[in-house]
């Protein structure tokens, strides 16, 4: 005798009404004769958890009478695939009595990281809820969903990188300041994002490297940039592709794509250098074997993209080209003095002249600055912390489009600055330039200028006020200061951090603000004992607060999942 089965029911009472449910360790589960058969299934509609024993059996399908869901009887296989599967349990009928085997499945994890994908392809964000879910609860491990993602937003979607595969990679970038129940929610909303971003998906097929492995880097560099010059996006992939099968290492690469991303001014309004970042942040995840198909991504990105130097505000009533370039052609005699020694930057100095209305005195200042020995990358710090003021001190008086105007100026010089800690490129050291001059451009936001927090010597009860003045609409100031108060009068800075990963979340999706508390986070991060750290969290809380609250739909189907994955009964009160 098998051990592993278990009394279930018995003959007569099932051949008296066809239908029987059973509590079997810990399952409820839904016995059904039809036929000469007897089958088992779990009780539970794994769509939304109503109870299929009131379910209708015809022809060897189950159908359930909430959302009409479909199931085969006898392998528990769904015909709709919005449901998911129902588990069906082996059935031994001995004599009079019925037996079914609960041992739980053995490739559990393949079942829902298949599931995962099956909401990917479809775009159902509640099957996808529910597979991270699953997921997670098994092993807490959040590599395999993400990779996942990556793995379905690089091949399918035919533009290549773009903000779902970002809001992705930043959600795991902040999954180690959530509380932990959070973790589960921030994957869910990456990979729906991914999902939608990625909607009617057609794959997208890499090209083969080319057949002599004997080329260089240096050589692969400089055909890439001319191809992205020309708008060649196959030419250029070409070469991404050889340069890895080269063996070209992750610092190569990212000099080799920032390079050519710096070739242009401000690419994209900056995105296609938060996109490069955040591509070498998902292949720090999940690994370089991914290398091809991700980083390929982007050439569409590169090569079709808008160049400011094409736009009128570039170049008119300030050329503003002109001045970089004349920057530019200084910039390899600075570099090379500055290697003769070191200084530290005068940081309140240099964001004065950032903030100001004089474009050139700003890149005489920059040049200066990395001619007396300032590190490229401390002077990006710098750039990026004057970025992210112009958001901080944003007057509510402007249009609201505008707060995205300040918010890619600052995403873009985030990701400079992070692309130099990642490779001491000289040719990425113009996007510090670049990215100045977009604070200049920006400087009528601040006109006038909010006020920053000051201590006032208020503590404040931070998770009931945060949360009540983001349940209102265009609390930008208030909850700017209750963040300066916190931090100023507690530094508890972990229970702030996870609380506005919560606010964030709970909101329906919006690439911008993700994008803005993420880089905000990560920065704050960065220089946590400074005034700077705290008003880089102004800056991400007054962002987060002009941008809430909104329908919270996604948070709907998401409490939908976690509710069925903790066996609630979502049809009763």
């Amino acid at each position: 005798m098998n051990e592993a089965y278990l009394y279930a029911t018995s003959m007569t009472k099932l051949n008296e009404t066809g239908c029987v449910t059973a509590q079997v360790a810990g399952h409820v589960i839904a016995l059904f004769k039809y036929g000469e058969q007897v089958y088992a299934i779990d009780n539970r509609c794994p769509h939304m958890g109503f109870p299929l024993d009131t379910g209708t059996v015809q022809d060897g399908i189950l159908t359930c009478h909430w959302h009409h869901a479909r199931f085969d009887l006898k392998s528990g296989g769904t015909f709709d695939l919005w449901a998911d599967d129902v588990r069906a349990f082996p059935v031994d009928v001995r004599g009079e009595e019925v037996w079914v085997d609960t041992t739980p499945p053995d490739n559990s994890r393949e079942r829902h990281l298949r599931r995962l994908n099956i909401g990917l392809e479809r775009d159902i964000p509640l099957v996808i809820g529910k597979a991270v879910l699953a997921l997670l609860s098994e092993n807490d491990e959040p590599i395999a969903p993400f990779k996942a993602g990556l793995a379905f937003g690089t091949r399918y979607r035919q533009q290549g990188w773009g903000q779902g595969l970002t809001i992705l990679t930043c959600m795991i970038n902040l999954l180690p300041q959530l509380d932990v129940q959070d973790r589960p929610r921030a994957l869910y909303q990456g990979l729906a994002a991914v999902a939608r971003d990625s909607s009617n998906p057609t794959a997208r097929f890499t090209v083969d490297p080319l057949p002599n492995d004997q080329v260089d880097i240096a050589t692969l560099k400089r055909w890439f940039r001319r191809f992205v010059l020309v708008r060649d996006a196959t030419g250029a992939e070409r070469c991404i592709v050889s340069a890895v099968r080269a063996g070209a290492s992750p610092v190569e690469m990212a000099d080799m794509l920032f390079s050519a991303v710096t070739d242009y001014r401000y690419l994209n309004v900056g995105h296609s250098a938060d996109f490069t970042n955040k591509v070498f942040e998902a292949l720090d995840v999940v690994g370089w074997e991914m290398a091809e198909q991700i980083l390929t991504s982007l050439v569409r990105d590169y090569a079709m993209g808008q160049r400011m130097e094409e736009t009128n505000s570039w170049r008119s009533p300030v050329d503003l080209v002109e001045l970089l370039n004349a920057a530019f052609a200084a910039l390899p005699a600075a570099l090379s003095a500055g290697k003769a020694q070191t200084q530290t930057p005068d940081r309140a100095a240099l964001v004065e002249v950032l903030l100001s209305d004089d474009p050139q005195e700003t890149t005489f200042v920059l040049l200066a600055a990395l001619r007396n020995g300032v590190a490229p990358v401390d002077l990006a710090q710098v750039v990026t912390y004057a970025a992210a003021l112009r958001i901080a001190r944003f007057h509510t008086s402007n249009e609201f489009p505008d707060w995205d105007t300040a918010l890619h100026t600052f995403t873009f010089a985030n990701a400079i600055e992070q692309g130099l800690r990642r490779c001491h490129s000289a040719d990425l050291v113009r996007g510090i330039f670049d990215a100045a001059m977009s604070i200049y451009l920006d400087r009528f936001l601040n006109i006038p200028a909010a006020k920053m927090p000051q201590p006032n010597g208020h503590t404040p009860e931070l998770a009931k006020e945060l949360t009540a003045l983001l349940n209102q609409q265009q609390q930008v100031n208030q909850a700017g200061n209750i963040v300066a108060q916190h931090l100023y009068h507690t530094g508890d800075a972990d229970e702030l951090l996870a609380l506005l990963g919560k606010l964030l979340l709970r909101e329906d999706r919006d690439f911008h603000t993700i994008q803005t508390v993420e880089a905000a986070i990560y920065q704050f991060n960065a220089q946590r004992d400074s005034q700077e750290g705290i008003h880089f969290l102004v800056a991400a809380a007054r962002y987060l607060a002009a941008h809430t609250p909104t329908m919270r739909a996604q948070e709907q189907t998401y409490n939908i999942a976690q509710r069925l994955h903790r066996g609630d009964n979502l049809f009763e009160g």
